[in-house]
Parts: C-alpha cells; structure tokens; sequence
C-alpha cells in the first residue's frame, strides 16, 4: 500500500473517530463459538473450612448476605462463573436471619449441607433440605432464617449478568427484617424436594438406557406453566451410574455444576477435573466435556440455554 493512500486512511481514521464510528473491517472483537470463560473447580474440602472462617469474622446481620462468590479465573473482576452467570455458596449460622430484599435478577438456590434453615419467597416459607431446588423468581421479596442447631449452606445461581446488560438491575429493601408469612399453599411451585427428585431419576434408569453424554437426566419445570423456572435458566438433575463413560459433548450454553452425590471425573476441553460430593464446576460455553464416574453420581447443574432458545442461538454437538 502506498504512502499516499496510508496518509488518506490516517486521516479518515481521524474524522470517523472524531464522530464516534469505528471501520468494520478493522474490527478486533471475538467471532467465534464459545468464551474467555475457562474450566475451574472449587472443591468442598476447600470452600467449606472458608465458609466457616467467615463465619466466625462476619456476623449474617453484617454481610447482609454471607456469600463467597466463585468468580472464573479467566473473568477476574467480574463476579461471574461464566460471562452470563453468577453463582456462590452461601453460609447461615443458627438463629440468624438473612434480610429481606428483592432484585431483578433470577435466582436458584441449591441446598449444600445442612438442616432446619428456610428461604421465604413472598411470605411463602420453604424448608431448605440438602439436594433442594428452590426458586427465588425475579423482583419477589425473599429472606432467610436458620431454625436449626447447625450451619446450612447452599449454592446460589443468578442472572444478573442478564440484568446488568440490559441496564435493568433494580434492589430494594424490604422495610422490616422479615416477612409477614403468608398462607401455606397445599403444593408449592418454589420447591423441588431433593426426595422426589431422585425418585424421579431412578424411575428413568428403570424405563430406558442412559444419554451416552449426560447419563439419566431430567430437565426441571414449572409444573403450572410447562416451561423452565426462569425465563433464562434452565436447572437440571442428572445421574451417571457407577462406571459410567460418558461420550464426548458441547454445547453453546455455559454450565455450572454441583455434586450432589457420589465421586468421579470430567475431561473439560485439555483439562481433566476429578469431583467430589458438594464440589462445584463450571463447562464454559462450547467447550467439549465427557464425563466419567467412580461410583453413582448424581449432580446438580443450571445453564443460561433458556435464554439462548428463546432467542435462536442454542446449539449442541455430540
């Protein structure tokens, strides 16, 4: 290229910046599948001692919300597992209460360890069990309390990254701790009981084989309306069996992922993470994973694929 015409694009570049345009064909951004988003895992052996430390450094009343968030090493700053989740573990002492509060975003809790603590969605009270789901649906008032003689922990999922995008992230204070309780309803659409959950699964074991991906796997849903608890979510429950070798699967949907049960391994991309009961990771968007199992397995897992259908651009590839 000539100098002649290198000093007329110099100078164009010059103009158009000047009004704020920018030369497409000079573009630098990312076009291509997938994200910076990495393969990680944060073992339970060590965030519990963690949680429990900040236990004893910051009273519930203080944090407001004793949460330590899992931020992806590739997204330092950020606060987020994936470029579109949130997700933490959350720790609450005997006779505290967790404020109440609302906010845009969607959240899902997954109860970790622990007994005799409840989460109340709209006066609705919930009992929290290990292997829970419970939804925490966007803008209702919610607040926690540990009935119990033990510390209970839980995962918390959350879109916010959705609501932050869209410049649509709102909170507000409720204006007294808790929440007047309301009427107990004969069946709850907030709760899916870890009990019957299990259930559920051994029944598919009995009625057909194993996905050579994902093992036996259910998708949960609203049982009033069909579609997935969040409108951006989709939160499922899997079971690999002892032995399992799982084939080799992608897919444009970021996961995070918690053991429930059980004891195995995930080939993520080059890296090759072994898991334990209550260890949670994360399956960066359209990065390839396979599966593996030591013994029964059973793991918890939340995606952003329900945003990613309803706007067209879900994909998968096994």
């Amino acid at each position: 290229m000539s100098a002649v015409v290198n000093s007329d694009l110099a100078r164009f570049s010059k103009d158009i910046s000047a009004l704020g345009l920018k030369p497409l064909w000079e573009r630098v951004m990312r076009l291509k599948a997938g994200t910076d988003a990495r393969a990680a895992i944060w073992r339970w052996s060590d965030t519990r001692p963690l949680l429990m430390r900040a236990c004893e450094l910051i009273t519930a009343k203080q944090a407001e919300r004793r949460v330590l968030m899992l931020e992806n090493p590739a997204l330092a700053g950020t606060t987020f597992i994936t470029p579109a989740l949130f997700a933490g573990l959350q720790a609450i002492l005997p006779g505290e209460i967790a404020p109440t509060h609302r906010h845009t975003p969607n959240a899902l809790r997954l109860i970790v360890e622990g007994e005799g603590a409840y989460t109340a969605v709209g006066g609705e009270r919930i009992p929290m069990r290990p292997g829970d789901f419970v939804v925490t649906p966007a803008w209702a008032w919610h607040d926690h309390g540990n009935e119990g003689s033990a510390p209970v922990v839980w995962l918390d999922g959350l879109d916010t990254a959705f609501a932050n995008l869209f410049g649509a992230h709102f909170r507000e204070d409720y204006p007294e701790e808790k929440q007047r309780a309301a009427r107990p309803r004969s069946e709850s659409f907030l709760s899916f009981p870890y009990e019957r959950t299990r259930a559920n699964l051994e029944q598919m074991s009995r009625n057909g084989d194993p996905h050579p991906s994902h093992g036996w796997k259910l998708r949960y849903s609203n049982p009033a309306t069909g579609r997935d608890p969040f409108p951006t979510l989709a939160v499922f429950m899997q079971w690999l069996p002892a032995g399992f070798t799982g084939s080799k699967h992608r897919s444009t949907d970021g996961a995070v992922y918690c053991v429930v049960e059980g004891k195995g391994g995930v080939h993520i991309g080059a890296a090759h993470l072994e898991f334990a009961a209550h260890d949670v990771f994360v399956v960066p968007s359209w990065e390839t994973y396979r599966f593996s199992a030591a013994t029964d397995c059973v793991i918890f897992s939340y995606s952003d694929r329900a945003a990613q259908e309803a706007l067209g651009f879900w994909r998968e590839e096994t």
